[in-house]
């Protein structure tokens, strides 16, 4: 059978994981394989060598949008760190909807997906990117689907993944798509790699909580809570604290920062829960007492809802010590 076309589109100031990550699991599979099943090639926008983000040259094998858009089976974008402020030229975007038009699948890396958007190739998918910018990849391209927690995404052609090492993850599962789960796991194993992550991309998540909003009294209520995790936060008592009727309180609140007033205290006391576990000395009865639940077992099933992983397991990848 003659080999798979697989090109990574590299803008200036890619991200060299992007690129280098999933050439190497297509590179391990025509290892494994003992035949050359896939046929690799870097594509750039420009002549010359690309400059990555660390500061290194990348050398293209070719240059969009010259290259014939038949030419693939599969396309994927890589991301950079300020893609998402690029402006492509038509020409381009024209191209890259040629090769959704005429691959086997496309898809992006990171915030490569910022470009798929921007050929209107996310519009009715169900996607994914880095955690970090998935809020703008949604308000950007609301016709999209953004999941922002998950690792990788297939809908249709369009195959997607979540930040720079998941990037692996989905060449191993585009590898598994081609070639069966055993070449897969074989890879994974020559690689040093999990085979199928545990939880998604929220639990590496470090936003955190953004510094307080809205007027001087619905910011101060934001402090008291951030300081007090644990304190009986009710909207009664939020609503005194700010000087306000519950009603009002409540309504002011969602307007002002996007959240309910209950949503932001379960995200305040998610992010106390997530200190307390990287350190592996609490029990978990003593962090869901310290944050404010009432038991493990509520502090459990709002840390699976947010985080996409049980408190156990967050503690096992993450703890300090």
């Amino acid at each position: 059978m003659a080999p798979r076309h697989i090109a990574i589109l590299a803008l200036p100031g890619v991200q060299l994981l992007d690129v280098a990550g999933p050439l190497d699991v297509f590179a391990e599979a025509n290892a494994q394989a003992s035949e050359a099943v896939y046929d690799l090639a870097v594509v750039g926008i420009q002549a010359g060598p690309i400059i990555t983000s660390s500061g290194r040259g990348l050398i293209a094998d070719a240059v969009a949008p010259s290259v014939a858009p038949t030419s693939f089976d599969t396309l994927l974008v890589a991301g950079a760190p300020r893609i998402h402020e690029l402006d492509l030229q038509a020409d381009l975007l024209a191209w890259l909807r040629q090769i959704a038009k005429h691959s086997r699948r496309y898809g992006s890396v990171c915030s490569g997906a910022f470009l798929l958007g921007q050929a209107g190739l996310l519009n009715g998918r169900r996607a994914t990117t880095h955690w970090a910018v998935a809020d703008a990849l949604s308000a950007r391209y609301p016709e999209a689907l953004i999941e922002p927690d998950a690792i990788c995404l297939f809908d249709g052609k369009l195959r997607t993944a979540a930040g720079v090492t998941a990037g692996l993850d989905l060449a191993l599962a585009l590898v598994e798509e081609d070639l069966g789960v055993e070449i897969a796991r074989q890879i994974a194993a020559q690689l040093v790699m999990f085979f199928k992550r545990g939880g998604g991309q929220m639990q590496f998540s470090r936003r955190g909580l953004s510094a307080p909003v809205g007027r001087s009294a619905l910011q101060e209520v934001q402090r008291w809570v951030a300081a007090h995790p644990a304190d009986n936060h009710s909207i009664d008592r939020l609503a005194e604290r700010a000087g306000m009727s519950p009603r009002h309180f409540a309504r002011l609140f969602r307007i002002e920062t996007g959240l309910t007033p209950a949503a932001y205290v379960e995200n305040v006391r998610i992010e106390a829960v997530r200190r307390l576990l990287e350190r592996d000395d609490v029990a978990l009865k003593q962090v869901a007492g310290a944050c404010g639940f009432r038991d493990p077992d509520t502090l459990r099933r709002a840390f699976v809802r947010r985080v996409g992983t049980t408190p156990a397991e967050y503690r096992r990848r993450h703890a300090q010590g």
